[in-house]
């Protein structure tokens, strides 16, 4: 029985066909013509060896003898050539709701962000020269005074995420000396980031306070001793503890870090500009708050709430941000002419609120009325019973959206889904032919139903959408 299925194994690997007869069809020329012909090669080879190693390890069930053939062999590749060519970074189009997506880029830049990028991208540019005197400049110098205009802070620095902002910071002010910290603030964000990994491989001692919903000032002063370097407070940006907590305000830290000469760090995670509650949206810390309230650094991310790239943001008394900029571990972990193009174009919107809120897109997802979300659903319904028919059926309802990126932990903002289901289309297939169309689009699955959220929408997209399905139901039918 053994010989048997190994005979048949071999008889598959024989009608794999060749490289170089594969390279000669009018399918792979064509891509030749839009892709280099050596990356177009390197692929079929692989592809080839990776269906070979699926048939030799009974892997994938596609590959029974029983239907197998070259034709469906060649298909395959030709259907996996297709996909491998094209670049693994692509435009997402986000109907799963969730406004600051990590695994998404979270904020969307600004039409004057995007347009700085393709300025600077273009040539040649001012990263690091001071083009009045001629000579070397420092690249901080790009966004520092946006920044300390913005946030009332004495100077600021720049770096490539908040992950970085903390860990250069800590490594500056506290290398080889106890931090102190509440137990109930030892955050976990995305899987990767903790604060007490980060701690540690910044070289400072952590030195754990309090309990996880009760931390009083008292318990950091019992702490300090001689070998404290800082008093840490970090913004839970991702969760809350109700009940029975209290935690020492920022206010306490600054005069018992005053008292005792230690400088206090503030890591609010997210971090915003201004009140988002004028807006009618939940509070979230505002960093000229944690400024104002005395925070010697302050540390936040450019692309959660701010709307720019990814970036770290260090502010604070000009002292400490002078020796972060000066630590050797800057260098490694400074950004590039492309995130100083966006952060700057982003900033410059803060200074007029009225082209903010016109420009930032997630401002904008998280300020759309209930009105304007039935429009779009209303909109994205109609179209979608066009294309479908009589072969499923489309329906709104309400849902709530999330903000995400580590903000608003506890909130979400009402919503409108549209929900589709198509018959010889399971949701899970729908979903996934969606992931894989061209732009992709990322949706939710309630009750066997694809869902599309139009919060996290950008108008034109709901023709997109359309176009997709009637593209994907078309292909099934022929």
């Amino acid at each position: 029985m053994a010989d048997k299925k190994n005979a048949s194994k071999n008889e598959i690997l024989r009608m794999i066909p060749q490289v170089d007869w594969l390279l000669n069809q009018a399918e792979v020329r064509k891509l030749a013509e839009k892709f280099p012909r050596d990356l177009i090669a390197w692929q079929v080879r692989k592809i080839s060896e990776q269906i070979r190693g699926e048939i030799l390890a009974g892997e994938n069930s596609f590959f029974d003898e029983k239907t197998v053939n070259k034709n469906v062999l060649k298909e395959e590749i030709f259907s996996r050539l297709k996909m491998s060519v094209q670049p693994n970074l692509k435009r997402v189009i986000n109907a799963g709701g969730i406004i600051l997506n990590t695994g998404l880029g979270r904020a969307p830049l600004s039409k004057a962000a995007r347009e700085a990028l393709a300025i600077v991208s273009g040539g040649f540019s001012s990263v690091e020269i001071d083009l009045p005197s001629g000579k070397r400049g420092n690249r901080h110098n790009l966004v520092e005074e946006y920044l300390t205009e913005l946030t009332g802070a004495e100077a600021a620095a720049v770096v490539n995420n908040n992950a970085a902002a903390t860990l250069l910071t800590l490594n500056t002010l506290a290398q080889n000396r106890q931090v102190i910290v509440s137990r109930g603030e030892l955050v976990t964000i995305g899987g990767s980031f903790r604060i007490p990994e980060v701690m540690k491989r910044s070289g400072a001692v952590m030195r754990e306070v309090g309990t996880t919903n009760h931390t009083k000032v008292g318990d950091y002063e019992s702490a300090i001793n001689e070998e404290t370097g800082l008093l840490l407070k970090v913004h839970t940006s991702n969760y809350k503890i109700i009940g029975f907590t209290s935690e020492t305000s920022l206010e306490e830290l600054v005069v018992l870090g005053e008292k005792n000469h230690l400088p206090v760090m503030h890591d609010l995670g997210s971090g915003m500009l201004f009140d988002l509650s004028e807006f009618g949206l939940p509070k979230e810390p505002v960093v000229s708050e944690s400024v104002n309230a005395g925070a010697d650094v302050v540390t936040f991310s450019g692309d959660k709430l701010l709307g720019g790239p990814q970036a770290g943001i260090i502010v604070g008394k000009k002292r400490f941000i002078e020796a972060i900029k000066e630590n050797q571990l800057a260098r490694a972990l400074r950004c590039g002419k492309l995130t100083f193009a966006a952060l700057e174009a982003t900033l410059r919107l803060y200074f007029d609120k009225d082209l903010l809120l016109q420009e930032h897109p997630a401002l904008k997802f998280m300020l759309r009325t209930e009105s304007q979300l039935q429009r779009m659903a209303s909109r994205l319904r109609q179209g979608l019973r066009n294309v479908i028919q009589e072969r499923g059926d489309v329906q709104i309802q309400k849902g709530r959206s999330e903000v995400g990126g580590g903000s608003l932990a506890t909130e979400s903002l009402p919503t409108r889904l549209v929900l589709v289901s198509v018959k010889n289309f399971s949701a899970e297939t729908l979903a996934k032919e969606l992931r894989l169309g061209e732009p992709a689009i990322v949706t939710r699955i309630i009750n066997d139903r694809v869902a599309f959220d139009v919060r996290t929408l950008f108008e034109p997209e709901i023709r997109m959408i359309v176009a997709s399905v009637q593209k994907i139901i078309s292909a099934e039918n022929e």
